[in-house]
């Protein structure tokens, strides 16, 4: 088979990402869409795989965590955006939900052609991915709603008030020290205007 006959739609389908808008079950002032989310939570978990390895003596691969965390609500392409108080709602929708997911990231893989599904497979598939990759992984995507929570208070919208407070409480809880110290570095200044952050330089 010559690279001529090969054809995929899988990269047509990412691109469409920048459509599913995120929140939906709340008014906006800044609408954020899963494209860019996902490359929000793809730098904080590098940056939070760094940070372990070189302040916690920790051994994992910040690439592979990085690349893994650009991918990792890949599958909202398919599914949409569903809010997080409709996801745990109940047990019962928890399980279907996590189902659906797992369908929608085959269908994605099925998509690619086959020499390249083996890779994709462990970047997509959240059971194939590395337990410390998911977890690190999943502060990130913590971080990022906390950020977001707190632009939208910014802004004066007290629609995200009750989602910044649980965000906040989930991640103070956090058993992860290198979260804990991304917190404590790097989130305070995300606050400040363009002119806070020129005059702390």
């Amino acid at each position: 088979m010559t690279n001529e006959s090969i054809s995929s739609s899988f990269y047509a389908y990412l691109s469409r990402l920048r459509w599913i808008k995120r929140w939906g079950l709340k008014r906006n002032a800044h609408e954020e869409n899963v494209m860019e989310h996902s490359w929000e939570v793809a730098v904080i978990a590098h940056t939070i795989a760094l940070i372990k390895n070189k302040y916690y003596a920790g051994q994992v691969d910040a690439n592979a965590v990085a690349t893994a965390a650009l991918y990792h609500d890949i599958t909202e392409v398919i599914t949409g955006d569903l809010p997080t108080p409709i996801k745990y709602h109940s047990p019962e929708i928890s399980r279907a939900y996590k189902q659906i997911e797992q369908q929608a990231e085959l269908e994605l893989l099925d998509l690619l052609p086959d020499a390249l599904r083996t890779n994709f497979a462990d970047l997509i598939q959240h059971n194939k991915i590395p337990t410390a990759h998911l977890e690190i992984i999943k502060a990130a995507d913590k971080i990022s709603a906390y950020l977001k929570c707190q632009a939208e208070l910014k802004a004066g919208n007290t629609e995200f008030v009750n989602a910044a407070e649980q965000i906040a409480l989930s991640i103070s809880e956090s058993t992860q020290p290198e979260v804990i110290f991304f917190m404590a570095h790097f989130v305070p200044s995300c606050g400040l205007t363009l002119d806070g952050l020129m005059k702390t330089n």
